[in-house]
């Protein structure tokens, strides 16, 4: 019998671990769709949303109740399992992640010597949920934004892995808690690799789907690409994903170019208000450019960022080593 209640404790405990990480992020989504609704309507000379509760706080409770109690409508013609599935892993993996991110000195979720490996890991699975959903919904709309997708998000983990080597070989570890050790001494990596911060910060937008590269969801192209045949509740699971995925890209760009907790402020504090200002960004972008081409956007990757990103990983080698 103890032994069964020391399972149950630990259980217990891992469920807590779980809930600590899910809710707030859940509870960040929520209240980032209002942030930015209200950043694009004071930019666009309107209010956004300022009727449910005060000054519209209220708001995304209501839109979340709204998305989970409409009818989920399931076409005759997709593929169910695959069709159910994408979603579900998409939004598993955009929780998934925030397992690895320290958010103090001592105050890890997993201890992992290998953390940013494994973001890059995990990362790179995304790229099945968006190409599974296109399959899945038997639709050329859904199955041409999804190779889009897998076209865009494959070029750019490669920049992303090559921008990190020349971070890496400053910092000589792949361990989150490492990195931002060194920039205790080195300080904020940003300012020594400010074109790879740059490149990074770009490849990150892009990595995400976020305007201008939106275009695995290029309205005006594909009626809404990739997931035009989920409504409801499976919409909402990738709207979440996409959104949890854009907070981890400030909270992890905190970390490896701006010092993560280093700072006057509490390890958390000066953890999150970094990862803001890098979110705010992110919507800053949607807000003054337009949605660039196709062939720009493999322009950028491939005959700007591939080779640019291999000469700063020689030239921080030849620095680092000299």
């Amino acid at each position: 019998m103890s032994s069964f209640s020391n399972y149950l404790i630990l259980v217990l405990l891992e469920l807590t671990k779980i809930l600590l990480i899910v809710v707030p992020v859940l509870i960040a989504v929520a209240y980032l769709t209002l942030a930015e609704r209200k950043f694009l309507g004071y930019s666009q000379n309107r209010k956004g949303p300022n009727i449910v509760g005060l000054y519209g706080l209220l708001q995304p409770l209501a839109d979340g109740a709204k998305l989970f109690m409409k009818e989920t409508i399931i076409p005759n013609h997709v593929s169910l399992v695959i069709y159910l599935f994408s979603p579900v892993l998409a939004l598993i993996l955009g929780l998934l992640v925030w397992c690895i991110l320290p958010l103090g000195n001592q105050n890890f979720f997993t201890d992992n010597f290998m953390s940013l490996v494994i973001v890059l890991a995990l990362g790179s699975i995304g790229v099945y949920a968006i190409l599974m959903s296109g399959w899945g919904s038997n639709s050329k709309y859904a199955f041409i934004g999804s190779l889009r997708a897998a076209a865009q998000m494959i070029s750019y983990e490669v920049s992303l892995g090559l921008i990190l080597m020349g971070l890496i070989i400053l910092s000589n570890s792949v361990d989150f808690l490492e990195i931002i050790n060194s920039q205790i001494i080195f300080g904020w990596l940003l300012v020594p690799l400010l074109p790879a911060g740059f490149m990074y910060l770009v490849s990150g937008v892009a990595e995400t789907n976020r305007a201008p590269f939106d275009l695995t969801e290029g309205e005006s192209e594909l009626v809404s690409g990739f997931n035009i045949e989920y409504p409801g509740m499976t919409f909402a699971l990738f709207f979440l994903a996409e959104y949890a995925h854009i907070i981890f890209t400030g909270f992890i760009f905190s970390i490896l170019f701006l010092g993560g907790w280093i700072g006057n402020l509490s390890a958390f504090m000066n953890l999150s208000l970094k990862a803001s200002f890098i979110v705010m960004f992110f919507i800053w972008i949607r807000t003054s450019f337009p949605r660039f081409r196709y062939d720009q956007l493999m322009h950028l990757i491939w005959k700007s960022y591939l080779p640019s990103s291999l000469f700063f990983i020689i030239l921080t080698a030849v620095l680092f080593l000299i």
